[in-house]
């Protein structure tokens, strides 16, 4: 026989007009040991196993509507630690719809874990919800599908939001002031493959209890998936911009022939590159505009973001890189010229490898999309040798989500790339325009641009030498040139502005397609 709705409300309603619910969290079962060496030895057991996914919630709950879904939001005044003087917070999001497996969260205290349980009290207007779901909300199979963490950035006693995990092995971040943007994920594999890609997911987090004082937040999760397990530890630090320290093992289950380490995953639709393709009253519309690439051998690579007509891959071919990131650098709100996503406020995101990580490729997926819902960017680091079936390897990792990175090589950056068509009498041309941060050798008038050399090529077709001038509109410079493509479908394009053999600026980099 169900528990009538309000019945169940009744037994509700006992532990929470006693308090906040944080005053009495709902634990399942007896406090456990718990260590990151214990993490790891257990993602490396089930490594040895066949892969078991988690169990999916009651079907009522994966049938949620999109409105049913969005209209149940969780209580702030409730999250975790809100009747304590803990320096973080933490709320918890409700399963069903795009997210029908659970998760399991535990809180760390000390060398012990308790696992948190499904508590619909959590969410207002929870006794509004469907009368078959708030019966069911008792259900073992329920859980929360992913946590979102808070913490006291801009005003005392004020916790505001600055990183969520949720959905497979996807997460993201903000620096203090900025609105969500681009997401990252602890593994990808297979992207963009025929085979099609499979998706990791975080199926069980800890995350320890912070002291009062605390600056700096830890969760552990447990990755698993047919191919791999992993065991994973997150560092964060809120602020401008957050710091995210990484410690990731892997425990392949098969031969990770493409995995994808450190991954990034964006939308980009158009800019003064594509402008001309779509019919829109915004100058812009993108969450991320370029790939940045501090090699191995010490060059800063910026390659502005495309949004092709087919499925295109890039890969930057490199030892030991320095850093990688998909990076916002349009500031202004008049960039995009859009009220309500607040493009010039999304975060750029930048990947400072720990440790020497070998052979590999920085490698770019670039997915045809018509619309701004669809993340269509996806970045990372592709060792170049597969990850072996049975074998267990560790990598580390900083993640800055913020502005630019603050350690990189000293040379003027690209702020701006514009492409369009050129007329000369009968014929045809395209244009390409590259605007540059200012830079001290540039020095203050035109005259001392000429000692400048312009390194411009095309493996494809052919390019003019360029003209440099200065952009009182940037306080920089420009170069602008001609290029013809003639038959050919698509083109890589370089340029670098260079003087006394010394390079001033990012090398540019660009697939021209037809």
């Amino acid at each position: 026989m169900s528990l009538s709705r309000r019945s169940f409300l009744t037994m509700l309603g006992a532990a929470s007009m006693a308090g906040p619910a944080s005053a009495l969290p709902m634990f399942k079962g007896e406090a456990v040991p718990f260590s990151l060496d214990w993490l790891k030895a257990e993602a490396q057991r089930l490594a040895g196993e066949e892969y078991a996914p988690m169990p999916e919630v009651p079907e009522a709950w994966k049938n949620l509507t999109y409105d049913q879904y969005k209209a149940l939001v969780f209580d702030t005044k409730k999250a975790l630690w809100s009747d304590t003087d803990r320096a973080f917070q933490m709320d918890f999001f409700h399963p069903g719809l795009y997210f029908p497996r659970p998760i399991e969260i535990n809180i760390v205290e000390g060398d012990s874990a308790r696992m948190l349980g499904f508590d619909l009290s959590l969410f207002k207007r929870y006794d509004q919800f469907p009368a078959e779901l708030v019966e069911d909300a008792g259900n073992p199979a329920l859980g929360y599908s992913g946590l979102r963490l808070r913490h006291e950035l801009t005003k005392p006693g004020r916790f505001e939001e600055f990183m969520v995990f949720q959905g497979a092995s996807y997460f993201r971040a903000i620096g203090t002031g900025q609105t969500y943007g681009l997401s990252a994920r602890g593994l990808a594999l297979n992207t963009g493959d025929v085979q099609g890609e499979e998706f990791p997911e975080f199926t069980r987090f800890w995350v320890e209890a912070p002291t009062n004082d605390a600056t700096t937040i830890t969760v552990h999760a447990l990755l698993d998936s047919p191919s791999t397990t992993g065991a994973y530890t997150f560092r964060i630090t809120p602020s401008q911009p957050a710091h995210v320290q990484v410690e990731a093992h892997l425990y392949p289950r098969t031969e990770l022939e493409h995995v994808g380490l450190a991954p990034l995953t964006s939308m980009f639709l158009f800019d003064q590159t594509n402008r001309s393709r779509f019919d829109d009253f915004r100058e812009a519309v993108h969450d991320s505009e370029g790939l940045l690439v501090w090699n191995g051998a010490g060059e800063m690579l910026w390659r502005p973001l495309a949004n092709p007509s087919s499925l295109q891959v890039s890969s930057f071919v490199d030892t030991n890189p320095r850093g990688f990131g998909l990076m916002q650098r349009a500031r202004d709100s008049e960039d995009y010229a859009d009220l309500e996503a607040l493009y010039h406020n999304r975060p750029s995101l930048w990947i400072s490898p720990q440790g020497e990580w070998g052979q590999g490729a920085v490698t770019l997926v670039e997915i045809p999309s018509d619309k701004e819902i669809y993340d269509n960017i996806v970045a990372y680091w592709r060792p170049r040798d597969p990850l072996a079936a049975g074998g267990a390897y560790s990598f580390a990792y900083e993640m800055a989500w913020g502005g630019e990175p603050e350690e990189t090589r000293p040379v003027s950056r690209v702020l701006n790339t514009r492409i369009g068509k050129g007329y000369d009498k009968d014929k045809t041309y395209i244009i390409m325009a590259v605007d540059f941060a200012d830079h001290e050798a540039f020095g203050t008038d035109e005259v001392d641009l000429e000692d400048i050399t312009r390194f411009i090529s095309s493996n494809r077709g052919s390019v003019s030498e360029g003209i440099l001038q200065r952009n009182a509109g940037t306080g920089g410079v420009r170069l602008a040139f001609k290029f013809e493509p003639g038959d050919v479908a698509s083109a890589e394009l370089r340029v670098q502005l260079v003087k006394d053999g010394k390079s001033l600026t990012e090398v540019w980099l660009y697939r021209w397609t037809a």
